[in-house]
């Protein structure tokens, strides 16, 4: 599968760290680079792909079935991104296009989110901080600006991945904090490590003092935590979301929260995105928002590049993509 790489055209939809355009360039791949600050439209992405022979794209691209269609002569796209719910994998897949990813690049990163959110939240940090800002920072009053703590607390996980996996870890090195879990297969791993216990979805939610979301979405997945799963967990419950907002219904979350039906909620993720600067979550008092940036470290960000531009590379050099979301597309290309 050698190929002249002179004649090969890649083109990176958004300003990504150099290191992986750079790795591609001394590969001998002709690289474009979109350095528009701001989002390209989907038809701008569809031209300059016409023009190419890879798309290293993010996951704000729309890569559905139009798209593919009308790039189907793609060789492959390359997300930079672990997740892939912004691409028709099944019609990539029809069309022999392989879609690779970045898997675990911004496992550690995103924990640190998770559990610098669930600190925040329990303790109203955000908001505390704006009383400040506000003038409002007044006497002390014992019962006033209470959190709860921590310590010997039960930890929820949905999702036991990667990024679940450090999140347990933090949680329980600094805490103690139980572990339970619910994937759609055991984590046998994860149980012998840190004790985790899986359980059913109404057991997650049911004995979760922290319930943390790392699963990716799909369609068993999306607006699961509705108002059936939020007056299932208890009254003093935290809701973390460091995944995808699509997972969490922001309307019937913000109604639990005004009712006291959960006790807080720490987000990096919202539905939609971005977030209204009007939205009644941000000025709630056990609320945490951050705006997506779960991956935004410099390590994290160079290794989602070096690990795209490498699965451009692998695919002209070997016929493999070294991080592959659907390896049956590259049988018979």
């Amino acid at each position: 599968m050698e190929a002249n790489k002179q004649e090969i055209k890649v083109f990176v939809t958004r300003d990504i760290p150099d290191i992986g355009v750079d790795i591609l360039r001394n590969e001998g791949f002709h690289v474009t680079v979109w350095k528009e600050d701001r989002p390209m439209k989907q038809s701008e992405v569809i031209e300059m792909s016409k023009q190419s022979n890879a798309l290293l794209c993010t996951s704000a691209e729309k890569i559905d079935h139009f798209f593919l269609h009308e790039c189907s002569h793609l060789d492959i796209i390359s997300q930079f991104a672990a997740g892939y719910d912004n691409i028709d994998i099944a019609e990539a897949t029809k069309l022999h296009i392989p879609i690779g990813f970045t898997p675990d690049a911004m496992s550690e990163a995103t924990a640190d989110i998770a559990f610098g959110l669930m600190i925040a939240t329990s303790r109203k940090m955000f908001y505390m901080h704006k009383t400040i800002q506000k003038g409002e920072w007044g006497y002390f009053r014992p019962k006033a600006n209470l959190g709860i703590e921590l310590r010997n607390k039960t930890l929820g996980i949905f999702g036991l991945g990667r990024i679940g996996m450090a999140m347990a870890k933090r949680c329980q090195g600094a805490y103690d904090m139980e572990i339970i879990y619910y994937n759609r297969k055991r984590n046998e791993f994860a149980e012998q490590l840190f004790g985790a216990r899986w359980v059913s979805f109404d057991e997650l939610l049911q004995q979760s003092d922290v319930l943390s979301v790392h699963a990716s979405l799909s369609a068993e997945t999306k607006g699961i935590f509705n108002q059936t799963a939020f007056a299932k967990m208890k009254k003093t419950a935290i809701f973390i979301n460091t995944s995808r907002g699509s997972v969490h219904n922001e309307y019937d979350l913000i109604d639990a929260l005004r009712n006291k039906i959960i006790w807080g909620a720490g987000l990096d993720v919202t539905n939609p995105e971005p977030m209204k600067p009007d939205n009644p979550l941000l000025a709630m008092e056990n609320v945490c928002i951050l705006p997506h940036i779960g991956s935004a470290t410099v390590e994290a960000r160079n290794k989602m590049a070096t690990l795209a531009a490498e699965n451009i590379i692998g695919y002209y050099k070997r016929h493999q993509v070294p991080h592959i979301v659907n390896p049956q597309s590259l049988k018979n290309k």
